[in-house]
C-alpha cells in the first residue's frame, strides 16, 4: 500500500461504513464515479479486491476486513498529528468528531449551535448510536468526545458529569393510573410496556430499576427508535420509560403524561467522555469546557419544569 493515499483510505473506509458506495459519496460530498474511482485505485495498489460487488449490494472481502483496520489505525494517526499540531498553535480549528447516544439528539445540536456562534471556525461531525455504538466509536477513534450516559468499563476513559439525566415514567393522558396520584411498582403490573432495544442506556437503566423493586413488567414491544416509543405511548398501546430530554415538546403540549411513581424519576448523569489515550485537539478541549459549563444550566432550564429532582 505504499502509493495509496489519505484521500483513498478515508474514501474506502466511508464506503466500508455504509457498504454503499452511493451513501458514502453523499457522506464524503462526492460523485459516485468519484468514489468507485478511488476505490479502484486503492485495490489495485493492494492488489486485490476490497469489496464484493452484487449488483447493488456491497461486502467486504477478507482482505477488506484487514485493510479496513489498518485504514483506519492510519486515519486516526494522521489526525492525531494533526490536532497535536494545533495545540502547539494554540487554534481552534479543524474537524471536531462528536459522538452522541440517540437520546442526546434532542438537546445537544442546540448546544453545538451556541458552541459553533463562538468558534466559528470548528468543522462539527455528529455520529449517532446506542450505547454500545458508541463504545465501538471510542474503541475505534472515530469520535473525539462522546455524549452519553455510563461511561464505558471496557475501556480507559475519562468521563465528567455534566448534568442531571432524569428518567420518567410516561403514559397516554387517558391513562386510569393518572387519576390515582402516586403509585407503588406494583400498580403497573396490569399493563404491557414498551421498551427501548437491549444495549440502550435508557433499558439499563430502567432494568437497574425495576430489579431494586423485585419487579418484572410485561413487555409489550421493544424498539430502537425514542420517537417511535412516543407515538406508540400516545396512542394507547403501553406505558413506557424514557429520558426526561426526549419528551419536552409532548409535555408542552399535554399530548403524553408522567406518571408518579414511587422512587421515579430515576436521575443518572450525562457524562463527556473521552478515551485517556486520546490527546484532545483545542477544538475539542474547547468543546469539553464549553458543555461542562453550559450543560446543567441549559437542561434546567428547558426541562426543568416538569420534574422535581
Amino acid at each position: 500500500m505504499k502509493n495509496a493515499t489519505f484521500r483513498q483510505l478515508r474514501v474506502f473506509t466511508e464506503v466500508a461504513k455504509h457498504l454503499s458506495f452511493s451513501r458514502a459519496a453523499q457522506a464524503l460530498h462526492l460523485t459516485p464515479p468519484a468514489v468507485t474511482m478511488q476505490v479502484k485505485q486503492l485495490e489495485a495498489d493492494v492488489g486485490l479486491p476490497l469489496f464484493e460487488r452484487r449488483g447493488r449490494q456491497v461486502a467486504l472481502t477478507t482482505v477488506g476486513e484487514y485493510m479496513l483496520v489498518y485504514a483506519r489505525k492510519i486515519l486516526s494517526v494522521q489526525k492525531d498529528a494533526e490536532d497535536a499540531a494545533a495545540r502547539f498553535k494554540r487554534v481552534e480549528v479543524g474537524t471536531l468528531n462528536i459522538g452522541m447516544v440517540s437520546t442526546a439528539k434532542y438537546f445537544l445540536p442546540r448546544l453545538l449551535a451556541e458552541f459553533r456562534q463562538e468558534h466559528p471556525g470548528v468543522e462539527v461531525k455528529l455520529a449517532v448510536g446506542n450505547r454500545e455504538g458508541l463504545i465501538r466509536m471510542l474503541h475505534g477513534n472515530e469520535v473525539d468526545i462522546a455524549i452519553m450516559g455510563r461511561p464505558p468499563r471496557e475501556l480507559a476513559t475519562r468521563a465528567e458529569p455534566l448534568a442531571a439525566h432524569p428518567h420518567v415514567f410516561v403514559a397516554p393522558v387517558d391513562h386510569p393510573l393518572l387519576r390515582a396520584g402516586r403509585i407503588g411498582v406494583s400498580s403497573l403490573q396490569p399493563y404491557g410496556f414498551i421498551l427501548r432495544e437491549p444495549g440502550s442506556g435508557t433499558r439499563a437503566a430502567m432494568e437497574k430499576f425495576f430489579a431494586a423493586a423485585h419487579f418484572t413488567p410485561q413487555v409489550a414491544m421493544e424498539m430502537a427508535s425514542n420517537e417511535t416509543i412516543k407515538q406508540a405511548v400516545m396512542a394507547g398501546m403501553g406505558l413506557s420509560f424514557l429520558s426526561l430530554h426526549t419528551l419536552g415538546q409532548e409535555l408542552d403540549n399535554r399530548l403524553i403524561a408522567l406518571l408518579d411513581v414511587e422512587g421515579a424519576p430515576v436521575v443518572r448523569a450525562w457524562n463527556v467522555v473521552h478515551t485517556l489515550s486520546k490527546l484532545l485537539s483545542p477544538a475539542a478541549e474547547a468543546f469539553r469546557y464549553f458543555v461542562l459549563e453550559r450543560g446543567e444550566s441549559f437542561l434546567a432550564e428547558h426541562y426543568g419544569r416538569h420534574v422535581q429532582l
